[in-house]
């Protein structure tokens, strides 16, 4: 049985472009069906919640880096899951970032997983699959 939001987008909050290039690489590498818009600072994040009430397509699930401009991931994360409508999008913090006091104010604020970026290609092909394979398949969303 095929998840409903198997086509929703996955919305990628990432300001370094190499960082946004490989991801998306890696999702394409894994045969990712779900397609990504990419929002390259905080600011940008926030602002596809009046998207989303204009009437665009909710995404499957966020990945979320923390060190961003403008607006800080973990504002972007506690904007995001303080919505009553949208802060049931699974937010995955996927960063540089292996800080436990960043970890802790993740999960604190409601994060739905922290995961460290691999720092080579082979890696992070590994990283999206599972990725892709946890949220459109093994997950069940309402």
């Amino acid at each position: 049985m095929k998840n409903k939001l198997e086509n929703n987008p996955i919305l990628l909050v990432e300001d370094n472009p190499v960082d946004v290039d490989l991801t998306i690489r890696a999702f394409k590498n894994s045969n990712l069906v779900n397609p990504i818009e990419v929002a390259r600072d905080g600011e940008e994040a926030l602002n596809y919640i009046k998207k989303w009430d204009d009437g665009a397509t909710i995404p499957v699930v966020i990945l979320l880096d923390l060190k961003l401009p403008k607006i800080d991931g973990l504002d972007v994360l506690k904007t995001m899951k303080k919505h009553p409508i949208y802060k049931t999008i699974p937010i995955v913090v996927l960063t540089s970032s292996a800080e436990n006091s960043d970890i802790k104010a993740a999960y604190k604020l409601g994060v739905n997983s922290y995961i460290v970026k691999p720092v080579n290609f082979d890696s992070f092909l590994k990283v999206a699959s599972q990725i892709e394979l946890y949220w459109n398949v093994l997950n069940k969303l309402p």
